[in-house]
């Protein structure tokens, strides 16, 4: 992909009569850089840069398309090859045991999970985080788009990720995306106990040869699993996990009540706030009082 990107820039630039030099002063870098960029040598490039880019050689947002797969091509070997799976699969059966997944993130509540993390430089890769995780959104609304069957722990509807209006929206759209045909969602309630899933998260999927491949997930690591045998007992663990959960119906039920209460909470100052107020309002009262000259005594009507 980076070879890709790094063609279509050379012939934009070439259509456009530009040289490297003359390209990379338009776009704030040196000639050096462009250079690179069309071999495929050094560095990848930034979404800013891929967006400069765009606007200079007027590719009508063809390099911001490509760009998130050449920023893919930097994650380790398993982490792109699950990628891939994903983007094939027919079905996927996820489990979730502390935010929505990605999939079904609003763009908000992504930027909130993206912006923690031991790996994270600064906001530029925050943007280009968030700009990956939403474009590997669209898939769920294209014609090959995948079964998706979720299950979220009910630690997911109960932490607050990025503010209760945040988690509120976030909520609302876990209900509008259950509308969908092709989409199920399903909590699993605090009551069911311990679980083989504990403390991480599991991906079930299957792909169009009907073959499945699994990945499970925690804080700082990732793993796939391609071993049939492996995978098959994956799939039984997840299972188990479905089966325990509260029915479709149910579970909608308690994001509607979860969200409820975070859109209630929404419109509830902090306390900090409410001081605030209170010590402005005894302020107030007492300039009152000093205009008015104190407690009026009403004065005894002479006797005729």
């Amino acid at each position: 992909m980076a070879a890709l990107f790094g063609t279509r820039v050379r012939r934009l630039r070439t259509a456009a009569g530009l040289t490297q030099a003359e390209l990379g002063s338009r776009v704030h870098v040196a000639s050096t850089r462009i250079t690179q960029i069309e071999r495929t040598s050094g560095a990848r490039p930034t979404l800013a840069l891929a967006r400069a880019l765009d606007a200079v050689l007027g590719a009508d947002d063809l390099l911001v398309e490509l760009w998130p797969y050449v920023y893919r091509e930097a994650f380790p070997n398993w982490s792109r090859a699950f990628i891939a799976h994903s983007e094939q699969a027919v079905s996927i059966r996820e489990y979730a045991a502390h935010v929505v997944p990605g999939l079904l993130q609003t763009k908000e509540y992504a930027r909130a999970v993206l912006s923690v993390g031991l790996t994270l430089s600064g906001d530029e890769q925050l943007e280009e985080r968030l700009t990956v995780r939403m474009t590997r959104q669209e898939r769920l609304a294209s014609p090959d788009r995948p079964e998706l069957w979720v299950v979220l722990d009910e630690a997911v509807l109960r932490r607050p990720i990025g503010g209760r209006e945040v988690t509120g929206a976030q909520l609302e759209r876990l209900l509008v995306a259950a509308a969908e045909r092709h989409i199920t969602v399903q909590v699993l309630p605090f009551d069911q106990g311990e679980h083989d899933v504990m403390g991480g998260s599991l991906t079930v999927l299957t792909l169009p040869d009907g073959s499945e491949v699994a990945y499970t997930e925690g804080a700082h690591y990732g793993q796939l699993i391609e071993d049939p045998d492996e995978v098959g007992r994956f799939a039984v663990t997840y299972d188990r996990l479905r089966a325990n959960a509260l029915p479709p119906l149910m579970s909608l039920d308690m994001i509607r009540s979860a969200m409820e209460g975070y859109n209630r909470g929404a419109n509830v100052p902090s306390r900090s706030e409410r001081r605030r107020v209170a010590q402005e309002q005894l302020q107030q009262s007492g300039r009152r009082q000093l205009r008015g000259g104190g407690t009026r005594v009403p004065r005894r009507r002479a006797r005729p």
